[in-house]
């Protein structure tokens, strides 16, 4: 197994198994940060806002370049977060029925060329979902820890019509931008690319 080459500020399964589709090695150092939305702070600025401090936070436990990310999935301006039990979640699959929403992901990377960032805006359409759908769906289990109330990599994606941009940022990282900032931070890919 290889050594190492990244730090990532996160205990999520789903960003450790998008980094490892890139062939990223890396060592997980999740960190505990406040991801309350500041006062007036709009999507993308929260999202960008929390990807640069857990990157920073993760790089204070790691000598090695260190990625942090968030997701916020983002209906008329509002944030929608994880559900907090069925009925919230259900209210929120119920807002993004037959509807078009965003989901914003940021990513950050701390190393020796400083720290570097990107912010991916994805658009999602839902067809419309039933009531008796949303309750078996909340039933499954998915959807109890997922910004919006869905996974588009599980069982969610029945839900979803289209989406304009990029899937794996929907999932959780936007592969195309974290590739080209672990490339400038000298993090080797599967294909060993550096430029």
């Amino acid at each position: 197994m290889p050594s190492p080459m990244l730090c990532l500020a996160s205990a999520s399964p789903r960003r450790h198994e998008l980094l490892a589709t890139i062939g990223v090695s890396l060592t997980a150092c999740p960190v505990d940060i406040d991801e309350s939305p500041a006062p007036g702070e709009g999507a993308e600025a929260y999202v960008s806002r929390l990807a640069r401090e857990k990157a920073l936070a993760g790089a204070r436990l790691s000598a090695l370049p260190t990625l942090g990310a968030d997701t916020a999935v983002v209906r008329d301006g509002e944030i929608l977060g994880k559900p907090e039990g069925p009925e919230h979640a259900a209210a929120m699959l119920r807002s993004l029925s037959g509807r078009e929403h965003r989901v914003l992901t940021a990513v950050a990377v701390t190393g020796p060329v400083g720290l570097l960032e990107a912010c991916v805006a994805t658009r999602v359409a839902m067809r419309v979902i039933s009531d008796a759908e949303i309750a078996a769906y909340w039933a499954s289990g998915e959807p109890t820890d997922k910004a919006g109330g869905y996974a588009i990599q599980g069982r969610g994606a029945v839900f979803v019509e289209h989406i304009a941009g990029s899937h794996s940022a929907v999932v959780g990282l936007p592969l195309f931008e974290t590739a080209a900032l672990l490339r400038r931070q000298g993090v080797v890919l599967w294909d060993g690319a550096l430029g």
